[in-house]
């Protein structure tokens, strides 16, 4: 078997600068770059073996750890979780700095990879600058903190755990249902600890977005619930954008006459001049939306996590039946709801396959209609 003789550093940097996505039919890097504030715990690891592969994997500067990592997921977000970003930093305040981002990360179900330098794993220098220092636990050190905000943790104590933890890391932030921020605190002598690598482990891999189909027996209950509605109203959430379902959304509002309400992270679903967009909806949301969600009696959540704010504290809809399509089991069920585990555009056109003929109560579309017209004179 082929090896290649590295430092832990230089094969993290190598690895994530093989791994590639597709984006509009061409294959691209699946990291858009570094972000780094290099210090103690990371610039004498990650800051050469950043450097020298710099051409394939850029490196962005910052001066604010936190202000970084939202940037990188603001990269995560406009593309759609297809592309991503990750964010090193020094040990302790360094670290700490990036863990309110890393729980916006993982509240809105986006993509970063966090590389916070960690203290010395064979501990001879102990305890050192900006060391957490546990009295009951020696095992404990700032970056515990990421532990209740990432989708998955991993503190790399011999460069071999990466031949598993990286492929796993990977697994994680492009699942559309794990998806999340990641965490692999890396202590700084590790880092910088060579031995030999499979050269195979190295080579570049292509990542797909999986789009699972909706199960037959959750899509025959969703499709009775909604045939039988008077007063559907579809609630498009952040998901119908990751699945890059803005058609199939366009596609059944249009053909079952059916308005849409955009959650915060769904704004951007459907045009916002088409004839069945009634707005935002939620405590920030327009009186269009949020009158027409009083009065429904099924209500389609489509790729959202049904929030406080979008819900309205659980009072927006009271009366409604709730029919949540999402690609999480776990956001498919909450509030109740009929769960269609799926991805929106798979689950959108398996809905109007078995919708055919169907379409929501001619007064209701028309009212839908009236209120989505008064809302636009006002705004």
């Amino acid at each position: 078997m082929a090896t290649i003789r590295l430092t832990a550093a230089e094969a993290v940097v190598r690895f994530l600068a093989a791994q590639e996505t597709e984006l509009d039919g061409r294959r691209v890097p699946l990291f858009g770059g570094v972000w780094a504030i290099f210090g103690h715990g990371n610039v004498a690891g990650l800051g050469p073996a950043l450097h020298a592969m710099r051409r394939r994997l850029p490196v962005f500067r910052a001066h604010n750890e936190q202000a970084m990592a939202h940037a990188a997921i603001a990269y995560a977000k406009t593309h759609a979780r297809r592309r991503m970003m990750a964010c090193t930093s020094s040990i302790g305040p360094g670290a700490t700095n990036m863990v309110t981002a890393a729980a916006v990360a993982h509240v809105n179900r986006l993509p970063v990879l966090f590389l916070p330098g960690d203290v010395f794993a064979s501990r001879r220098p102990d305890p050192v600058l900006q060391q957490v220092e546990d009295f009951g636990d020696a095992t404990v050190s700032a970056n515990d903190c990421f532990r209740p905000v990432s989708r998955f943790f991993d503190r790399i104590m011999r460069p071999e755990q990466l031949l598993a933890s990286l492929p796993a890391a990977i697994r994680v932030l492009t699942d559309p249902a794990e998806c999340g921020p990641v965490t692999l605190a890396f202590p700084q002598d590790v880092q910088a600890e060579a031995i030999d690598w499979p050269a195979a482990f190295f080579r570049p891999r292509l990542h797909r977005p999986r789009a699972p189909a909706p199960d037959a027996d959750e899509l025959a209950a969703a499709a009775e619930a909604l045939r039988a509605a008077r007063r559907p109203l579809v609630i498009a959430g952040g998901g119908v954008k990751y699945a890059r379902a803005e058609a199939a959304l366009a596609a059944f509002a249009t053909r079952h006459g059916v308005p849409v309400a955009e959650t915060q992270a769904g704004k951007g679903s459907l045009a916002w001049d088409h004839p069945r967009n009634a707005g935002a909806i939620g405590v920030t949301g327009a009186a269009s939306a949020n009158g027409l969600a009083a009065r429904a009696d099924v209500v389609l959540a489509v790729g959202t996590r049904l929030q406080d704010f979008t819900t309205g504290s659980r009072a927006l809809f009271p009366r409604a039946r709730l029919v949540a399509l999402n690609v999480a089991a776990f956001d498919a069920a909450k509030h109740g709801a009929l769960p269609l585990v799926a991805d929106a555009g798979r689950g959108l056109a398996g809905l109007g396959e078995a919708l055919a003929g169907w379409a929501a109560a001619k007064a209701w579309q028309d009212a839908a209609a009236a209120a989505i017209a008064r809302w636009r004179r006002t705004v």
